[in-house]
């Protein structure tokens, strides 16, 4: 066995309360109850106890310091002693004799006093019971937290932006009203409290967590908290310029287009997005312009763009080699 002052991490020199404290931690730490599939820790957890049994009771705490019992609490032999039995100064209750007959030399060893039930008076429990708060005596079926659910709300986009409410189906297929805050994000998780499984033994029961989405708009896609528009226009909005009504969340808009206009150019609508919430800075429309020729075809349209492409002939994609 390893040194018991090594074993419980203090010097020889530790008082007895230094002592007695650093086995409660170690104890603690190592207790079966704590350390249920680890080997080692039960292990830890005797070697830990068989020191305590040592410096932590003051008669084997002397003996040991005095060379008289090892690690293991049992006697080192000392020499003979001769004649005299009974218990001395060390603590030594028992010994036996061996030797010849009548008039020949007989040696006497002494093994260490065990005191009350054999174990020296030291009694570990009392210290257990103390640490653990009777826990064994509470032993048994404890209430125990139900699971959490997980769920979706999808809903419109001016939902996300102006708040309001949804129903969701539970995977127990239980339906809930949830809240919806103005400007919330796509993709933040709502937590109702006791909405989920019940607990066992009278445990409280979980949560439900319900994961906000945005339902497919017929206009708009969600970037993050912008949004984004393919706004159709004319051939000639787009040649001259324009005022155009564009749709927003909020309703309709006039939106300039700038002559000389090509089909992709993006144009953005400050702070029509999603609006702020949060802390957060309110998003912005982004628009891009798609142009677009008359549903039915025109002769006249067809006469003018032929004389004007041969009037006015360019590549537009000369520059891509």
């Amino acid at each position: 066995m390893r040194d018991p002052y090594e074993v419980l991490g203090v010097p020889k020199s530790a008082s007895a309360a230094d002592i007695k404290k650093a086995y409660r931690q170690l104890a603690k730490k190592f207790h079966p109850d704590r350390n249920k599939d680890d080997a080692k820790a039960k292990e830890r957890f005797s070697e830990i106890n068989s020191a305590y049994e040592i410096v932590g009771d003051e008669a084997k705490k002397a003996q040991f310091d005095k060379g008289e019992i090892g690690p293991d609490g049992k006697p080192r032999f000392t020499g003979f002693e001769g004649f005299g039995a009974g218990a001395g100064p060390g603590g030594f209750a028992r010994s036996a004799r061996t030797g010849g007959g009548p008039g020949e030399p007989h040696f006497e060893f002494h093994f260490g006093n065990e005191g009350a039930g054999g174990r020296g008076g030291f009694d570990p429990s009392d210290l257990f019971s103390d640490l653990f708060g009777g826990a064994r005596r509470r032993a048994g079926p404890q209430p125990t937290r139900g699971d959490d659910v997980v769920a979706t709300a999808v809903v419109p986009l001016e939902t996300l932006a102006r708040g309001g409410s949804a129903r969701v189906i539970l995977p127990s297929g239980r339906t809930l009203e949830v809240k919806i805050p103005a400007g919330v994000d796509e993709g933040k998780q709502i937590r109702l409290r006791g909405q989920g499984q019940p607990g066992a033994i009278g445990g409280e029961p979980g949560d439900a967590l319900v994961t906000v989405k945005a339902a497919a708009h017929p206009y708009f896609k969600l970037d993050g908290r912008d949004l984004r528009l393919d706004l159709p226009v004319t051939v000639y909005e787009a040649a001259l310029g324009a005022r155009v009504a564009t749709p927003t969340l909020d309703g309709k808009v006039e939106l300039t287009i700038p002559p000389h206009s090509n089909s992709g150019r993006v144009l953005r609508l400050r702070g029509k997005g999603l609006p702020a919430a949060d802390g957060k800075i309110a998003g912005d429309l982004y628009v891009s312009l798609k142009i677009m020729l008359p549903e039915k075809a025109s002769a006249d349209l067809d006469a003018r763009m032929r004389e004007w492409r041969d009037a006015h002939p360019y590549d537009p994609r000369a520059k891509m080699g």
